[in-house]
């Protein structure tokens, strides 16, 4: 019978690989773990686009910066038969009060953004609320209009923010499109990227007082409306009700 005897440094060698199989089947078993939960809790995942068959499309806009290009947005949209969905910001609505009213009587609808624009990940239940009910309580100041639809500042959420918003009343609302118009992109960059992506059931992200997004938009319509793309608000866009999100954000109709 042969006796296998290990040096001390093979011993301390195959230690060493033992604990590290050890440490690695044990992260690989809670990442998967973690990865799971969070993919089968779809009542914690905001809207980022809806499943249609029909080539319907929402504008959105953030709204937290300036008002210079108030006019101009509101010029552009009308010209190709576009509404357009507007998150503002509490301090927004509160500096250019004349502005959130234009587009309001433009047919555009007025959503909520949260009042300062906070991180809020980081905020308490309680501060959450006060976020969200503070701005709408702006917004309906101006427009006389609640919607119910809430966009985290910096597109930032979690569970408590999901729920907090649902508790409330509010469906939280994300985007499948981003022009990162933010960026300064060049305007023929802005309309590539957002051509690439959109589809029937798509949510665009822009924003006002974005250096090349009046620009962008006054290509990209009519480049939509000759692809058969519908534009219509976010609110005419989305499930009401009887719905359930998957995975990926995608709102997907239950039926009646």
């Amino acid at each position: 019978m042969k006796v296998f005897v290990l040096s001390k440094n093979s011993l301390i060698l195959y230690s060493c690989v033992f604990l590290a199989l050890i440490g690695i089947f044990a992260v690989g078993s809670s990442f998967g773990s973690s990865v799971f939960t969070a993919a089968s809790s779809s009542e914690n995942i905001p809207i980022y686009s809806v499943q249609t068959e029909q080539p319907k499309i929402a504008i959105t806009f953030d709204a937290a910066w300036g008002d210079e290009d108030t006019d101009q947005l509101i010029s552009i949209l009308d010209s190709n038969g576009a509404k357009g969905s507007f998150f503002m910001v509490g301090g927004f609505i509160n500096r250019f009060p004349a502005s959130v009213k234009k587009f309001h009587d433009a047919g555009h609808e007025i959503l909520n953004h949260s009042d300062t624009h906070a991180h809020m990940n980081g905020l308490s239940e309680e501060e959450i609320i006060k976020e969200i009910t503070s701005c709408e309580d702006k917004i309906v100041g101006v427009t006389g209009v609640s919607k119910k639809l809430f966009r985290a500042p910096y597109g930032e959420y979690n569970d408590q923010v999901i729920k907090t918003a649902a508790a409330n009343g509010y469906k939280v609302i994300q985007w499948d499109v981003d022009s990162l118009d933010w960026k300064d992109l060049s305007v023929d960059e802005i309309c590539s990227r957002v051509l690439s992506k959109t589809k029937n059931g798509s949510i665009l992200l822009f924003h006002n007082g974005a250096a090349n997004t009046p620009a962008a938009l006054e290509k990209l319509l009519p480049q939509f409306k000759e692809k058969g793309f519908e534009f219509v608000t976010l609110s005419e866009l989305i499930y009401p009700d009887n719905y359930h999100i998957d995975h990926e954000g995608k709102q997907i109709s239950d039926g009646n």
